[in-house]
C-alpha cells in the first residue's frame, strides 16, 4: 500500500477542466456549436497539458469534462474528455474524489458551487482564464 501512496504522488498534477463553464466564459457564438466550441477548447488543452500553466509546469495530466450538446467530443493522446451521463459538476467531484488527496488536483471553472464541492476535497480552483490563452487574428 504505500507503495501505491509514493506512485501516486509522483504522477503528473491532474487538471479537470468543467468544459460547459470556460466555453461560455467568452461571448463568442459558442451556443451556435456547443460541440464545435468544446472540441476547440479540447485542441488548446493539448498544449496545457504538454507546457502546463504559469505556476504550474508541464505535463500535466487534463481531463476535460463535457455534457448535453457536447457530449461524444473525442478524447485526444494529452487531453482525455469524461462525458457526463447527468450533471457536469457531480462527475467533476467524483474524479477529484477519485484522484485522491495524495494526487495534486486543480480544477477549472468559474462555477462558485463547483468551487467549493472541490476546495472541500483538497483541490485546487482556477478560474477559466487559467486555460484560455488569446489566439492569433
Amino acid at each position: 500500500m504505500e507503495d501505491d501512496t509514493a506512485d501516486r504522488a509522483e504522477l503528473p498534477p491532474l487538471l479537470i477542466v468543467d468544459g460547459a463553464n470556460v466555453v461560455g466564459s467568452v461571448p463568442d457564438g459558442w451556443w451556435r456549436d456547443r460541440r464545435g466550441a468544446a472540441e476547440r477548447l479540447r485542441d488548446a488543452l493539448a498544449d496545457v497539458a504538454r507546457t502546463g500553466l504559469p505556476d504550474v509546469p508541464g505535463p500535466l495530466t487534463v481531463v476535460l469534462v463535457v455534457e448535453g450538446a457536447a457530449r461524444g467530443v473525442a478524447s485526444l493522446p494529452e487531453v482525455r474528455v469524461e462525458s457526463a451521463a447527468g450533471s457536469g459538476d457531480d462527475r467533476i467531484v467524483e474524479l477529484v474524489a477519485a484522484a485522491g488527496p495524495s494526487r495534486r488536483r486543480l480544477v477549472v471553472t468559474a462555477d462558485r458551487g463547483l468551487r467549493d464541492r472541490v476546495t472541500a476535497l483538497g483541490a485546487t480552483p482556477l478560474g477559466p482564464r487559467t486555460v484560455r490563452r488569446p489566439t492569433a487574428r
